[in-house]
């Protein structure tokens, strides 16, 4: 049965556009709630309610959907809304928190036992795209829960994504999102090599984007991140920032160590990353690795 009201919690380049697409589509009431008050305004005038706390939210909602961060504020969260379930607010049964941040797989399973001790359920569904596809509802969602809690979920999600895997049981939607960005990092990292030799050697970078578009190596790195950042060495504020690219390889290294795997593509992109960021990159779109791989002075940040 469709629940009579939803919550959203966290409305970023992501959260805002996720949660205007869920109060849109989904035919149910939707409450939000951010700390900013602005992307709440807008919201109203998209048909979400803004929720004042959490405790408000809590009190009607009974899917609650987080895109959050950290791990540390989707940990906090959950806890507050397990003490408002507690105490008595949204009635009685069973409630749903579906986390679509990407947090740690250690933090998942500590939020999922934190709630089945309440009796409550949780889900990880981890998104992957571009903010436009969380505008278009076109997002790719990895989901980790019980059969029964993602297809009671499933019309949700559709509401928000074109693509929906359901990875397994808890946590894996985490882990199948974690390396799915590793693997896109590391290859963003391999064209940003190629391309700074290509150039030492006097070939155009557009040339080589050309070629590898048309033989084996062709990928979406290359026609978005190759075409959009690293041949115009263009890296926008807004996007994937480098700092997050870095929290995301870190947390593939955590579950490659905690498997006794040594993962050294991944530890190599963690360190051109922390190079990065170091450098002043950090806020910046993650292929400004270019400036580090390719040891060329950097642009004027500042006319970007």
């Amino acid at each position: 049965m469709t629940p009579r009201t939803l919550g959203f919690i966290g409305l970023g380049v992501m959260g805002e556009p996720m949660c205007a697409n869920l109060a849109a589509k989904s035919g149910a009431r939707v409450l939000c709630h951010d700390l900013d008050a602005a992307p709440m305004r807008r919201l109203a005038e998209r048909g979400a309610v803004p929720a004042d706390s959490l405790r408000a939210l809590a009190h009607e909602a009974s899917v609650v959907f987080l895109c959050l961060a950290s791990a540390q504020a989707a940990e906090s969260v959950v806890e507050a809304l397990a003490e408002a379930w507690q105490d008595g607010e949204g009635g009685e049964g069973g409630r749903t928190v579906v986390d679509m941040g990407t947090t740690s797989v250690l933090a998942t399973r500590r939020m999922a036992e934190r709630l089945a001790q309440a009796g409550h359920r949780f889900v990880d569904a981890p998104v992957a795209r571009m903010p436009a596809a969380a505008i278009a509802g076109t997002l790719s969602i990895m989901v980790g829960g019980t059969v029964e809690d993602v297809s009671a979920l499933m019309p949700h999600f559709r509401c928000m994504g074109s693509d929906i895997t359901h990875c397994g049981g808890t946590g894996a939607g985490q882990v199948v999102k974690i390396l799915h960005n590793t693997v896109l990092f590391e290859a963003v990292q391999a064209l940003a090599e190629a391309m700074a030799v290509a150039r030492a050697h006097g070939v155009d970078g557009a040339v080589l984007l050309d070629a590898i578009e048309l033989g084996s190596a062709d990928s979406r790195a290359a026609r978005v991140q190759g075409r959009e950042a690293l041949l115009p060495r263009h890296y926008p504020e807004g996007r994937f920032a480098t700092r997050y690219a870095l929290k995301d390889v870190s947390l593939a290294l955590e579950l490659a160590q905690a498997a006794g795997l040594e993962a050294a593509m991944a530890r190599e992109t963690a360190a051109t990353l922390r190079r990065t960021i170091d450098a002043g990159w950090g806020d910046r779109y993650y292929p400004a690795l270019y400036e580090l791989v390719s040891a060329a002075p950097p642009r004027d940040r500042a006319n970007d």
